[in-house]
């Protein structure tokens, strides 16, 4: 099934809430996570996410959610890159050899206008194997 799952995570309110579902599916899969986080170029950031053009931002995300998935049992990597995050989701799922790539969805992929810009509308077009876009 999906032997191995690539989560994108980064530090919006709506991608916490999409650890339970990573957890869900990992157990009922018994796969391996693997957790990623993307630092965006200032100039290319999300203006309501800052954090994520810091790199010790990024690294303390993916620390704490390492621990997170590994106190419940799970084996887990981590993958910090820097670039435009539904390129580098796409090229790390090829890396890795995803099953399944995981994101959330902050909405404003929902509208004429934003229907361009989401990272989950670019992923799901680019991804090289299934995605799971929870809202």
């Amino acid at each position: 099934m999906y032997k191995t799952l690539l989560f994108s995570i980064d530090s919006s309110p709506g991608a916490k809430k999409v650890i339970q579902t990573v957890l869900d599916m990992a157990q009922l899969c018994q796969s391996k996570v693997v957790l990623l986080s993307v630092v965006e170029p200032p100039e290319n950031s999300d203006p309501s996410h800052p954090e994520q053009t810091s790199t010790e931002a990024v690294a303390s995300l993916l620390t704490q959610a390492k621990k997170l998935f590994e106190q419940r049992g799970f084996e887990t990597d981590t993958i910090e890159r820097e670039g435009n995050p539904a390129f580098v989701i796409c090229d790390i799922a090829d890396e890795v050899s995803a099953d399944l790539v995981i994101i959330g969805c902050r909405g404003i992929g929902l509208t004429d206008e934003g229907r361009e810009d989401s990272v989950s509308a670019r992923v799901i077009n680019l991804s090289p194997c299934p995605v799971l876009v929870v809202p």
